[in-house]
């Protein structure tokens, strides 16, 4: 073979490699994007195999199904309607171009090494001592409240292992816990969570309506359980519930109107306590969202409520000046007014003469209350727990190389002027981000620095924090309080 032929070869097998190549490589870029359903917009991976129509336009057989229901439903009689509507393929379909795309498809989401968790038994749930100790290294104080709840959560996994075969069935340990605003409600369920490695839903009472009003359904609150178990019905069905604010659901007085969003919540939420059989969308908060719909089973579904119940101190006060006020041993009618831990004398009655029903209180068997928050507590707050603000400001300054620390002048008057503001624990990280925020703003300006010390003056207003040199010998944090 001549040379001449040896080069038409060669270049004959190039370009035919170039096309493949080309294909190749569109393919490739075609494998990296899925199609979308134009009517739910969930792509091919969730809704599953589309149905492809004129245009490039995909829809899952979801859509697809519950547009024949609605039609099928309907009395609308197709036969004489068909006859005069105009010949269906005479419509342009390619009109509708210019308001779909010539491509609806999405890029595929690289897929994440899912990790598989271990069912969950008996063996993981610790025991109630080590429950507390947990929550201990977080939560400051609330003794009692920190040992009621880890009981009731080992109690209830308990029940959820136990075996039915011997008759004898254990109740719900469905919580309602008391407190005022700061006290560390919803961070001890998060808490517990936390530890248990169990699906958390938190969620709002505030929102939910009667079913048919305008905001959420009271099953909603299952649907938000769902999605923080990844879709996965069997952990979700052992999951926990916080309701928050639950004191805003309380029968609304002297009003003529329907009550939806007061007395109809709590009977609505009955079913949901007990234990029933509710179905909820995948993937979506609203059953009218164009979405299937998943069977969830609330009977292992720990449902902790809470809420701060304001006016209730005054509930009890009457009732036990009532009892207190009549016959020789009679007391002051101001005995009362000046007790810190007044909540703790709390009663079912006096629950349900501050407006919640009697049969939503009898499936919340375990009832306690947390303590207001002293100024010892506060400032143990500022500096003892794991993820403590002093710790993590600390942190933050750390990572400039600059040592942080607080005189224990400083963390009493951050105490005391959180106390005068009565929102708990909440008021300390506004106070600190308060005073904070020129020191982290004139730091990383001088690498000289080395430590600040934030004192008690400086909180006060009557002096400024302490900054010492790199190099500087630093006095020990005790000799400075001297």
């Amino acid at each position: 073979m001549t040379d001449d032929n040896k080069e038409l070869n060669e270049q004959t097998e190039m370009e035919v490699q170039k096309p493949q190549e080309a294909s190749e490589e569109k393919s490739t870029k075609e494998d990296e994007y899925e199609k979308i359903c134009f009517l739910c917009r969930r792509p091919e991976s969730k809704a599953g195999k589309m149905i492809e129509l004129p245009s490039n336009i995909y829809i899952c057989t979801d859509c697809m199904q519950k547009s024949f229901d609605t039609m099928n439903r309907s009395n609308i009689n197709y036969s004489d309607l068909m006859q005069h509507m105009p010949n269906i393929s005479m419509i342009d379909l390619s009109a509708l171009q210019n308001r779909v795309p010539e491509k609806q498809r999405m890029k595929k989401k690289k897929e994440k090494e899912k990790e598989v968790k271990p069912e969950l038994s008996i063996r993981d749930i610790p025991a109630p001592h080590k429950i507390k100790a947990s929550l201990d290294e977080y939560v400051i104080g609330q003794e009692h409240a920190k040992k009621v709840m880890a009981v009731a959560v080992y109690n209830h996994y308990k029940r959820v292992f136990s075996d039915l075969n011997d008759g004898v069935e254990i109740e719900k340990s469905n919580m309602l816990m008391i407190g005022p605003t700061g006290s560390g409600k919803t961070y001890m369920v998060q808490t517990l969570a936390k530890l248990l490695d169990v699906p958390l839903a938190i969620t709002d009472a505030t929102s939910l309506t009667e079913a048919g009003y305008i905001g959420d359904d009271i099953e909603s609150v299952v649907s938000k359980l769902l999605a923080a178990a990844d879709n996965d019905v069997e952990r979700a069905e052992h999951g926990i519930i916080f309701i928050d604010e639950i004191d805003k659901i309380a029968k609304k007085k002297n009003t003529n109107q329907r009550d939806v969003s007061g007395e109809a919540v709590q009977q609505g939420m009955l079913k949901l306590l007990e234990g029933a059989d509710i179905e909820v969308p995948v993937g979506a908060n609203s059953k009218n969202a164009m979405v299937p719909l998943t069977t969830v089973n609330t009977r292992n579904i720990l449902f902790i409520c809470g809420g701060a119940f304001p006016d209730l101190e005054d509930v009890i006060k009457e009732r036990l000046n009532q009892q207190a006020s009549i016959g020789f041993r009679s007391d002051l009618k101001d005995k009362y007014d000046h007790d810190p831990d007044i909540l703790s004398k709390v009663t079912l009655e006096d629950l349900r003469k501050f407006g919640m029903v009697p049969e939503f209180l009898g499936r919340l068997p375990i009832v306690f209350t947390l303590q207001g928050l002293t100024e010892d507590m506060l400032v143990d707050i500022l500096k003892e727990p794991k993820n403590a603000i002093l710790k993590q400001y600390k942190k933050l300054l750390a990572m400039d190389e600059v040592k942080l620390e607080f005189d224990d002048g400083a963390l009493r008057a951050i105490a005391g002027k959180a106390m005068e503001k009565d929102t708990g624990a909440r008021a300390l990280r506004a106070i600190i981000e308060e005073y904070m925020l020129d020191i982290m703003y004139e730091i990383p300006k001088d690498d000289s620095i080395g430590q600040v010390v934030i004192t008690r003056e400086y909180i006060e207003h009557t002096g400024g924090p302490k900054i010492y040199l790199r190099g500087q010998e630093v006095p020990l944090l005790e000799e400075q309080t001297q």
